[in-house]
């Protein structure tokens, strides 16, 4: 049997602290996993469903979107992924009974862990204007409700409609397809708050907003850059590609402010070396850079390079590039004394790296939240592209650009038109399909969204999965915002924190997982997923609905469609509920790369969506080229006496999913509020290990923002960083501190100080 939901709140704030580890997975990973899912599914449950795990004719994890080999593993998740399975395949239940014994108020008070604990939703329940408690209501008074607020709204504009990555391309794509015969493009995403700032660089400079490097790249690379990324926690799998591409001679270059077990040393758990032995060494120079400073590094190497006779891909750069010769000026600008202050490396550091780029004939650069979430984000990432352009790395095998997504389907929801600033050409297309004119006047991201519903512009706020309010930055404004709305509406499996901040009114709408199979009136359906590096391929769930009341995505945006548009809408929703082949072929009119998109996803694995740049060395740009670029190089500046803080997951993370209260490999356990400071730096502010603190970010309009309680942990950070667990540090970042050109949340710097309040460390 597996076990019940906690039915106190434990406390997080006195963790256990002890040295971090240096190695990766192995056997503890499998005993941890096998805890969990025992916990959450029972034996016998955890047998059927992990053996389906990102299998060929099984489901996508619900977990990352990292790709899947086509030769497969029989064990092919790794441990946070299975934690995302069990946590949908628990046998746990949040049903009636448990609103009527916790007002909205109790649950309030919660943390987003013990939430997530009780298990699966079961049942649509609604929260009447006034009312203390959740009630359950009817699917039909549901979709009334909702058709009741939003028919009553003085424009479409009023209304926002929010998608989690976990959604699949064919509920994407219908729920792009309501919201824009509704009448609006107000379809913020949660790549607004992760990747924005690689596909506005990407798209700039390559043309496509997407990575240009396929699986076997990796394989083949000389050498492979892991920039503001922590694969062992956040893409654990990746690590299995990392040891392959080591075995076929690849180095590996870290750059990050933290050291991280899984790219110091990695213990695959699926052979003996990793089990028994002492597992595969990953990095080869680790360059432990300063908070913000990746720009700065790479605009260095790109000076050093073109300082080095022979090192620059000049047919390259002839035939397929544009911009070259002001790149090339500002790069040999670039100053040494600046970029060591920037990046807190030694001159021997980045010398070391030059030697490996200069021996690298295929070089990859893969990143992810700690390259995009700062102001300067956007010429970082095009920095980076400068530096693989100038040896000719993109378009040739084992080389490229990387930037390694996170939530399963984030970048397929993106391909199938959840995007508030959609491409004419792809508006013109649903036009020709559906027979409806489209909105064509820019909608809102998640941070404007905010905004608009801080400024009673938008009314209604309606959630395709996720955790809003808990991913979002600026806590308390955006908690404020969100209950000025008339009706917040949450499509989930699970309890979250965004159920109990809720506007005037709000309803839960309980849907299928990932894992649980899906039968409509047309028989069993499987709906598709897309993964980081573009491959497309089907998932099918396998067990029994958690509830009889659930419905699938798809057939909740169908139903909620014809409730709000009627006949007036000449698209078949009823057809599409039915049978989500007929999604799928009109996904390949509109589409580009999904032509024939029903026989071409019944293959085994799926396929790949093409890639100019990466097939054929073309780039869809407006000069016709890839352009390289020459920004200033920007860094934070951190006044004396303060630090910069990052936001960052933990172990038992994923997202704002917490699974567990531990951080095994940096040595935290049974805890979430601590803040990881350099022990020099904390005894430069008389900070002792295990003293309790408050962190309080400043802000050039001197305002600031407070978190209260967080046990400070001597650790081997970058100096001058501090680094804390999100989202309990969400409510330090402003709404208006983004990214600019992307207006991504810029969460990973964060100017801070520390104070020590005495009443609590007495």
């Amino acid at each position: 049997m597996a076990g019940k939901p906690p039915t106190g709140d434990p406390v997080q704030d006195a963790p256990d602290v002890s040295a971090p580890q240096h190695a990766a997975a192995g056997l503890p990973a499998i005993g941890h996993t096998l805890r969990i899912a025992r916990e959450q599914m029972g034996v016998r449950r955890t047998a059927l469903t992990l053996l389906k795990v990102n299998q060929k004719d099984g489901f996508d994890c619900p977990g990352c979107a990292w790709p899947e080999p086509d030769k497969r593993h029989a064990a092919e998740f790794c441990e946070n992924g299975a934690k995302a399975v069990a946590e949908e395949a628990t046998l746990r239940r949040v049903t009636p009974d448990f609103f009527a014994a916790h007002p909205v108020a109790d649950l309030a008070d919660r943390s987003g862990y013990w939430l997530g604990q009780q298990g699966r939703l079961t049942t649509p329940m609604y929260l009447a204007e006034g009312a203390e408690r959740y009630e359950p209501v009817s699917w039909e008074r549901a979709f009334d409700i909702v058709g009741e607020e939003l028919t009553a709204l003085a424009s479409p504009d009023e209304a926002v409609f929010y998608t989690s990555g976990r959604t699949s391309n064919e509920a994407a794509f219908l729920y792009q397809l309501f919201a824009r015969e509704f009448g609006t493009n107000n379809l913020p995403d949660c790549s607004n708050m992760c990747h924005e700032s690689s596909g506005s660089a990407l798209s700039e400079t390559i043309g496509i907003g997407k990575g240009s490097v396929l699986l076997e790249d990796l394989h083949q690379a000389d050498l492979i850059i892991v920039a503001g990324q922590n694969p062992g926690t956040n893409h654990p799998r990746m690590l299995s590609a990392l040891e392959k591409a080591k075995r076929g001679g690849a180095r590996i270059i870290t750059v990050n402010p933290l050291p991280e077990a899984g790219l110091e040393r990695f213990k695959n758990p699926q052979n003996a070396r990793g089990l028994a032995g002492a597992g595969t060494a990953l990095t080869d120079l680790f360059l432990q850079i300063r908070l913000g400073g990746d720009q700065a590094l790479f605009r260095l190497l790109n000076k050093l390079v073109l300082e080095t006779e022979g090192a620059v891909d000049t047919a390259f750069v002839a035939e397929h590039t544009h911009g070259f010769e002001e790149f090339a000026a500002a790069a040999r600008a670039a100053d040494w004394d600046e970029t060591l202050h920037a990046t807190g490396l030694a001159r021997e550091e980045i010398e070391a790296a030059l030697r490996m780029v200069l021996a690298s004939r295929r070089t990859i650069v893969c990143w992810a939240m700690g390259l995009t979430q700062h102001k300067h984000a956007v010429p970082t990432i095009k920095e980076v592209v400068n530096f693989l352009l100038l040896r000719g790395n993109i378009g040739r095998p084992g080389a490229g650009v990387c930037p390694v997504r996170g939530h399963s389907n984030v970048q397929g929801d993106r391909t199938m038109g959840i995007f508030e600033r959609p491409a004419p050409a792809f508006l013109d297309a649903l036009e020709k399909e559906f027979d409806f004119a489209p909105p064509r006047a820019h909608g809102l991201d998640v941070v404007r969204a905010i905004r608009a519903l801080r400024d009673g512009q938008a009314k209604v706020f309606f959630a395709m999965g996720g955790n809003f309010v808990a991913a979002t930055p600026d806590t308390d404004v955006t908690e404020a915002a969100i209950r000025r709305a008339r009706l917040t509406v949450h499509v989930s499996t699970k309890l979250n924190r965004s159920h109990v901040i809720t506007g005037a009114r709000a309803l839960i709408l309980p849907t299928l997982g990932r894992t649980e199979r899906d039968r409509q009136d047309g028989g069993d359906q499987f709906v598709t997923v897309e993964d980081s590096m573009g491959m497309v391929h089907a998932s099918r769930g396998r067990l029994a609905p958690a509830s009889p009341h659930l419905l699938s995505e798809p057939a909740i945006v169908c139903r909620l469609a014809r409730r709000v548009l009627g006949t007036a809408s000449r698209t078949p929703w009823e057809e599409f509920e039915k049978d989500y082949g007929t999604i799928r072929d009109r996904i390949a009119r509109v589409v580009p790369g999904f032509e024939d998109f029903n026989a071409r996803v019944a293959r085994p694995g799926g396929f790949t969506l093409p890639h100019a740049p990466r097939d054929s060395r073309r780039f869809p740009t407006a000069t016709g080229k890839a352009n390289f670029t020459a920004a200033a190089v920007e860094y934070p500046r951190v006044p004396e006496g303060r630090l910069l803080l990052q936001t960052l997951r933990s172990h038992d993370q994923y997202n704002t999913t917490i699974y567990g209260l531990d951080d095994r490999y940096r040595g935290i356990k049974n805890g979430r509020r601590v803040v990881l400071l350099h022990p020099d730096d904390a005894r430069d502010h008389g900070l002792a290990d295990g003293v309790y603190v408050d962190l309080v970010s400043e802000w050039t309009d001197g305002s600031e923002r407070r978190a209260p309680g967080f046990r400070v942990v001597h650790y081997p950070t970058a100096r001058g960083c501090a680094a804390a667990y999100y989202p309990e540090t969400n409510v330090l970042v402003p709404l208006d501190h983004t990214a600019d050109t992307s207006n991504t949340p810029a969460s990973k710097s964060v100017v801070i100080r520390i104070e020590q309040p005495t009443d609590r460390n007495d």
